[in-house]
């Protein structure tokens, strides 16, 4: 039940939405969620009230789960969710409010606001992902994060937590939940785990009979995961085996996709049929997707991190064409591209002359690093223009956030 207050919130919220759409400054939702909850301060839990919420969480793949956990969810009755992935409190805020009547929610969230958005609705499941480094002048250091996730959900012991066994620090946040459903999401990027969070004993890695078997040697290890997946099925709980084939490439997605699963299954959906839901997923909020820009098809990855990059490196098809990458420095990616010495360009150190391009407002910066790795490249700055200088054909970009961003609204406005 929302208050008399609350209302009046919610309608401030919408006339702000609207006015924002017929003036063309934007779709409206983050301003209309921000005047609702300047009006009252409890309306995000007010909307969140009685309804059975999943959260979503963790430094990459945040929109991508949520989007799989929401098609999921689907199989169960119609769902509120973020899709454009505005993670904070006016956008989890305008999510709801467009669907009043939903029963169910998937909302990502963005990590540091976990604690108070759980403490707000009462999640049912929480999904958490991955922890590397990102945006440090934001949030901080990744063990700061990881103690705050841990205190947050230690006030909600009735909610489950589909954890990420493969990420140490993850791992580290859920241990203590009295519910957890281990999903062996994989964890390629090691980099940033490498003491235990909870003791600074170092974390060792080899010595188990799995790939991603970890340990401190003493009391804290990878747990034994209830569901994981292989390059053409999902396994779960009690020998269940579903053939899974996505539309999205990559195993990072098919670990998304066995999280995703996972917490619909906790909330009562059919295996079989959340499978089937999520790989009908093939583009996420623009990402992923393949867009014609003249005598170019144009395949849009979206990489903000290191952990990142390395994934979306690892889909790139460097056979297919031409490579453009694409780097701003705004604040939403972190003014200090220091990280950039973090990711392996080498990977393209054996493509021929003129095949990658270095383009978006730091593309100096770039350029430089793609010197040292012995990659032969051109400079563009302009993201189009540098599609637009590739040879007819394919063209694969990697953008980190404001440049995947300013690159979508111009393919928009190409239609």
């Amino acid at each position: 039940m929302i208050t008399t207050r609350g209302r009046l919130a919610l309608a401030a919220g919408a006339g702000a939405r609207w006015a924002s759409r017929v003036s063309g400054r934007g779709a409206g939702a983050m301003i209309g969620g921000l005047v609702a909850m300047t009006l009252d301060r409890s309306i995000l839990g007010q909307l969140g009230r009685g309804r059975r919420s999943v959260v979503v969480t963790g430094t990459n793949g945040k929109s991508t789960t949520t989007r799989m956990t929401a098609a999921a969810l689907g199989t169960l009755g119609p769902v509120a969710t973020n899709a454009e992935g505005a993670n904070m409190d006016a956008g989890l805020i305008a999510a709801l409010a467009a669907a009043p009547d939903a029963p169910l929610a998937a909302l990502e969230v963005d990590e540091m606001h976990v604690p108070h958005v759980a403490d707000a609705i009462s999640p049912s499941v929480i999904v958490l992902l991955n922890l590397s480094r990102d945006q440090l002048d934001r949030v901080g250091e990744i063990n700061h994060i990881e103690r705050t996730l841990r205190a947050g959900l230690a006030r909600h012991p009735d909610a489950v937590i589909v954890a990420n066994c493969d990420d140490v620090l993850m791992t580290s946040a859920a241990y203590d939940s009295p519910h957890v459903v281990w999903v062996a999401a994989g964890g390629g990027w090691a980099g940033d785990s490498v003491s235990c969070p909870r003791s600074g004993e170092i974390i060792v890695r080899d010595g188990g009979t799995d790939p991603a078997w970890w340990s401190t040697g003493t009391d804290f290890k990878r747990p034994t995961p209830h569901w994981w997946f292989d390059d053409t099925t999902l396994y779960g709980p009690d020998g269940l085996q579903l053939p899974m084939t996505l539309a999205l490439p990559g195993a990072v997605n098919r670990g998304n996709a066995a999280q995703a699963v996972a917490a619909a299954v906790a909330l009562g959906a059919a295996p079989a049929a959340a499978v089937t839901a999520v790989s009908g997923v093939d583009e996420v909020a623009g990402r992923y997707r393949t867009v014609r820009l003249g005598e170019h098809s144009v395949r849009i990855l979206l990489a903000k991190n290191p952990a990142g990059w390395q994934e979306a490196l690892s889909m790139v098809d460097t056979a297919a064409g031409s490579v453009v990458i694409a780097v701003n420095g705004q604040v939403p990616d972190g003014e200090d591209l220091s990280w950039l010495w973090d990711v392996n360009f080498e990977h393209f150190r054996d493509l021929p002359a003129g095949r990658v391009v270095a383009a978006g407002e730091r593309g100096t910066d770039l350029a430089v690093r793609l010197g040292y790795a012995d990659v032969a490249h051109r400079l563009v700055h302009d993201t189009v223009a540098a599609i637009e200088s590739c040879p007819p054909g394919h063209v694969e970009v990697v953008a980190n956030y404001t440049a995947f961003l300013q690159l979508n609204r111009i393919l928009e406005r190409h239609g």
